[in-house]
C-alpha cells in the first residue's frame, strides 16, 4: 500500500524548476509539485523521459536541456522559462554530484567539477532566475544541502565543503531576497534511498545486514526514502512556510542528533 499522502492541490497555478529532475531526489520532487497542481520545468542535461505520466490532479511536467555549471546554458533556460511561462514561483536548486576521494587523490578538475554543479549552479540559477521571481505571490528559493555540509563522511572533502556552501548560501539569499518577498531556505538529507545510494549498498555481499545497520543508526528505526525529501520540499514551497526562511531543514530520521557509544556501551 503507497504511503504518499493524498494530493490536495497545494501548488495549483504555481510554476516550479527543479534541476537535477530527471531522477532520484530530484525527479520525486517534481513529481510531488505536480501531483500537488504545479507547472514543473525540469532542467537536467539527462532526458527525464515520459515527464507527463501518472499526474493525481491536474498538473504539468516538461523538460528543457540545462548544464547549471554553464552560465550560457542557465541565461538560455530562463529565457526558456520566461517565454513560456511569463514567470518562476518556486526555485528548487537540487542538481549535484559527489566522488569519493582522499584529499592527496582528488584532482584540481575533480574538485572544481564539484563546486561547479553543487555550488556554482545554485549561485547561477539564482542569478538569472531571481529576477522572475520578483513581484510573484511567495515565491521561494528552496537549496539541496546535506548533512555533510554539518557533519562529514570520510573521504567527501569535496562534497562536505560543498554541501557547508550551500548551507551558508542559503542564509545569505535568505537575507540579501527577504526585501524582494523570496523566501530561501534549504534541505539537508539524510542516508535516502536513492540509485546512487543503493549502489554502495549492493558492493556488500550482506545486502540486508547493510540495511539493518543504517536503519539503527536513525532513531526513526528506517532510512529515509526520496518522497521524505519531496514532501519537505512541499512543505517549504507552500503558503504554510510562508514565514520560514534561511534555515536549514534536515530530513535524517534523526541521523545527526544521536550521541555514538562504543558497542560496550549500546543497550
Amino acid at each position: 500500500m503507497s504511503t504518499d499522502p493524498a494530493p490536495t492541490g497545494a501548488m495549483a497555478d504555481r510554476i516550479a524548476v527543479v534541476t537535477g529532475g530527471a531522477r532520484g531526489i530530484g525527479r520525486a520532487i517534481v513529481d510531488r509539485f505536480a501531483t500537488e497542481g504545479a507547472t514543473v520545468v525540469i532542467g537536467d542535461l539527462t532526458d527525464p523521459g515520459d515527464v507527463g505520466a501518472g499526474l493525481g490532479v491536474a498538473g504539468h511536467r516538461e523538460w528543457v536541456p540545462l548544464d547549471v555549471t554553464d552560465e550560457a546554458s542557465v541565461l538560455e533556460f530562463a529565457q526558456s522559462v520566461e517565454a513560456g511561462h511569463g514567470g518562476v514561483d518556486v526555485l528548487v536548486n537540487n542538481a549535484g554530484v559527489m566522488a569519493e576521494r582522499s584529499i592527496t587523490d582528488e584532482s584540481v578538475a575533480e574538485w572544481d567539477l564539484t563546486m561547479a554543479v553543487n555550488l556554482r549552479g545554485p549561485f547561477l540559477m539564482a542569478k538569472h532566475l531571481v529576477p522572475l521571481m520578483e513581484g510573484r505571490v511567495d515565491p521561494s528559493i528552496i537549496n539541496m544541502g546535506s548533512i555533510e555540509g554539518i557533519a562529514a563522511n570520510p573521504l567527501h572533502a569535496a562534497y562536505a565543503a560543498s554541501k557547508g556552501g550551500i548551507h551558508a548560501l542559503t542564509r545569505s539569499l535568505a537575507i540579501d531576497l527577504g526585501p524582494l518577498g523570496i523566501r530561501c531556505n534549504a534541505i539537508a538529507p539524510g542516508w535516502i534511498d536513492t540509485e546512487l545510494n543503493r549502489a554502495y549498498v549492493e558492493r556488500h555481499p550482506d545486502r540486508d545486514q547493510v540495511v539493518a545497520e543504517l536503519s539503527s543508526l536513525h532513531p526513526v528505526g528506517r532510512i529515509g526514502s526520496a518522497g521524505d525529501v519531496a514532501a519537505a520540499a512541499c512543505w517549504l514551497a507552500s503558503a504554510d512556510a510562508g514565514f520560514v526562511t534561511g534555515q536549514v531543514v534536515q530530513v535524517e530520521g534523526g541521523r545527526t542528533i544521536r550521541l555514538s557509544l562504543p558497542p560496550s556501551l549500546e543497550p
